[in-house]
């Protein structure tokens, strides 16, 4: 029952990238060979929207059930090498959640294509017996006031043009940083169902008291099950 892959997810700013390098590092610390894929990869072998030529408007090229079909289609490619590579561990930066689903998510996809194209990324990637950490804050609009102070005025502005120039945010009439904030308060909703209905080994933390060598602790608790052939499937919400 060998862990292949780790799949961290979040809201831009709530540890991702982070925590992907990390685990990758505790695995091969632990001697099982991983790599960390983030999202800053380009382009990246799980993202659909890198190949089109409108990358921030991706729906002047494809509906939103195109962009779920290329991504499904870069999912099965992934596994298949990941599978052929042997036993090396992918430790990923979001692309469950915060990647072309987000896009799907601003395209206006709509519920049932959304959750009926995450049923089938969980089916796809079983084979690799997946872990998928949740990383969430119970504040949402504390959570993006601190990373947009952090990150400054020119990274903010990167956002707002590219997420509220969306369908989503645009038929809503959201702007500036509170329709930043309303268009992620929507999505977490949204990734919360998600999360709670998936089928896979899981692990959700609520990282909002900044206890990071905490986390990373119950994330190798996690990650240790795999070790046990009759470990029962981490699932702490």
């Amino acid at each position: 029952m060998q862990r292949r892959l780790v799949i961290v997810e979040g809201i831009m700013g709530s540890g991702k990238s982070t925590a992907a390098r990390t685990l990758a590092a505790r695995l091969n610390d632990a001697g099982q060979p991983a790599r960390p894929l983030t999202e800053k990869k380009f382009p990246h072998p799980l993202r659909a929207t890198d190949e089109l030529a409108h990358w921030f408007q991706p729906w002047l090229d494809v509906s939103a059930a195109e962009l779920a079909a290329r991504n499904l289609a870069k999912w099965r490619l992934f596994v298949q090498a990941s599978i052929e590579s042997g036993t090396v561990a992918t430790t990923l930066d979001g692309q469950l959640f915060h990647g072309d689903l987000t896009h799907l998510f601003l395209m206006e996809a709509g519920d049932k294509l959304i959750a009926g194209h995450v049923r089938a990324v969980e089916r796809i990637v079983r084979p690799m017996t997946p872990l998928v950490i949740y990383l969430y804050q119970a504040d949402i609009e504390r959570a993006l006031h601190a990373v947009c102070a952090q990150r400054g005025d020119e990274w903010l502005k990167s956002q707002l043009d590219w997420k509220l120039g969306f369908p989503y945010a645009r038929r809503r009439n959201l702007a500036g940083l509170e329709g930043l904030v309303a268009v992620y308060r929507d999505y977490r909703r949204l990734t919360d169902e998600l999360f709670a209905a998936l089928g896979l080994d899981k692990l959700a933390i609520d990282t909002s008291a900044g206890d990071w060598p905490g986390y990373d602790s119950a994330m190798q608790r996690a990650l240790a099950l795999a070790e046990r052939a009759d470990a029962d499937p981490a699932t702490s919400a």
